[in-house]
């Protein structure tokens, strides 16, 4: 079939990975960090100049793009930018959720509209955001990209035609996963006008051309695109272990939650991706490291000296207050402190047996709406330590695997591309990632035993903080 790149322009760096179409054998890779000014989108374009500058593209005949989610990449009527892109990360929108929440008739609403209950993330709120601080700014948008797709645009040589992909627009809250149609009705709530929104593209669909005659193929979000880098298939979640951490799963149909808690993504195959968050993962090891006068590997160490349990010691995570559950004004505590428990090494596992509880919550939630999870993919840099590989799997009720670090969102994009070329069918069958899968084994009832412990606490700290997202019937 040839080769293949997949580019993922994350918020600080470009990388490219160039695979083989057919085996996924990686090939060559370029990396370069984004200048300075990161909110502009002309930085994206100069790092995967520099990234590419070594010939990373030479013979490429195909090439699928990741890029960060939930950035606004606004343009006016002559496609130019009105201002700096609005990224992912920008915390500013939160009044303007929240206002919007309000305005479409509560949680529930949105969640029916579009399977999310707006965030300060989400395109729609940073919209809103723009209208209400920057009128002037607002009034010029006539056309809305999110960072890949402006990036697919700039690479087919800026069309008149804009494409997107279902993962992507599904982050929007504004598309929904469910319908597969846009509501350019909430828009114009949000922004107080109608705007151009890119064609909505299938999973194995090609976008168009460069200039240079490379097919580009309909690209899609980091997330998704790491999920399709990994091979995640039905019966997979992913936990993600950044400073806050997610849990997904790839599911049949979209799910729709009143509460919030769930948001149902698309992926990057045309199935659906119903996402978790918590604000706490690790962070919570990174803090009691530092309490502890060490380092991550330093807090493993310890924690391993340590039995199941914790001597009774129990940490509830919620150090920046909580998602899920819904506690955001509460405080992380510490449980069941006697003096034989005050020992460092029962301190560091409390943090590690809390934060994966903590995220076995989140991993509930999904299980409580018939998601089914027969194996768990374990990202991060937490993920290597090996008190988390110890503790995990009996936690979690399932195998975890751990796979070998690697640009997994890159290599998603390659494999999208790969597809596109192939002109549809499945997905090629490239190998799985390499890396260690850890069996529940005989610490499971022990580990079950940690978990109810951890809920019993849970319960009694907070009361009823689940009762909202108690599973109900129906997509």
């Amino acid at each position: 079939m040839g080769i293949v790149a997949g580019l993922d322009s994350s918020a600080d760096f470009t990388r490219i990975v160039v695979c083989d179409a057919e085996t996924g054998t990686v090939i060559r890779q370029g990396h370069a960090e984004h200048p300075e000014d990161r909110e502009d989108p002309q930085s994206w374009l100069v790092s995967l100049g520099k990234a590419a500058s070594d010939g990373q593209l030479a013979d490429v005949r195909a090439i699928g793009v990741s890029a960060q989610q939930q950035g606004v990449v606004a343009l006016d009527a002559q496609g130019e930018l009105v201002g700096p892109a609005l990224v992912g990360n920008d915390r500013r929108a939160q009044t303007s959720a929240a206002d919007l929440v309000d305005a479409l008739g509560g949680r529930g609403t949105w969640a029916e509209a579009v399977g999310a209950v707006p965030q300060a993330a989400h395109p729609v709120s940073k919209l809103r955001w723009l209208a209400r601080n920057q009128p002037e700014t607002a009034a010029r948008v006539a056309e809305v990209m999110q960072p890949h797709d402006w990036l697919v645009w700039q690479l087919l040589g800026r069309p008149a035609r804009r494409v997107t992909d279902r993962g992507d627009a599904s982050g929007t809250g504004y598309w929904s996963a469910r319908t597969g149609a846009y509501r350019p009705d909430l828009v114009e709530l949000a922004l107080g006008h109608q705007v151009a929104l890119p064609e909505v593209l299938g999973p194995q669909e090609v976008g168009g051309e460069s200039p240079e005659g490379i097919a580009i193929s309909a690209g899609t979000g980091e997330t998704m695109a790491a999920a399709f880098g990994l091979g995640v298939g039905a019966g997979d979640a992913v936990i993600s272990l950044g400073a806050s951490g997610s849990v997904f799963s790839v599911h049949h149909e979209a799910l729709s939650d009143p509460t919030g808690t769930i948001t149902s993504y698309a992926d990057a195959t045309g199935h659906h991706l119903p996402v978790v968050r918590t604000l706490n993962a690790t962070r919570v090891l990174r803090g009691t490291a530092e309490l502890l006068g060490t380092d991550l590997d330093g807090l493993s160490e310890l924690a391993l000296r340590s039995t199941p349990g914790s001597s009774g010691l129990v940490l509830l995570p919620y150090l920046g207050g909580e998602r899920t559950p819904e506690l955001p004004h509460t405080a992380g505590s510490l449980h069941g402190l006697r003096r034989e428990s005050m020992r460092p090494e029962f301190l560091a596992r409390a943090a590690v047996e809390g934060m994966l509880c903590g995220l076995t919550d989140a991993l509930d939630v999904l299980r409580g709406r018939g998601v089914e999870v027969r194996r768990i993919f374990l990202l991060g840099q937490a993920a290597g330590l090996p008190a988390v590989q110890a503790a995990a799997p009996a936690l979690f009720g399932a195998p975890v695997v751990v796979a070998d670090p690697a640009d997994y969102a890159a290599i998603g994009a390659a494999r999208q591309a790969a597809w596109s070329l192939a002109g549809g069918g499945e997905p090629p069958r490239w190998p799985e990632p390499t890396g260690r899968t850890l069996e529940p084994g005989e610490e499971l009832a022990v580990g079950q035993a940690v978990r109810q412990q951890y809920v019993t606490v849970r319960e009694e700290a907070h009361p009823g903080a689940f009762a909202a997202t108690a599973p109900t019937n129906g997509a």
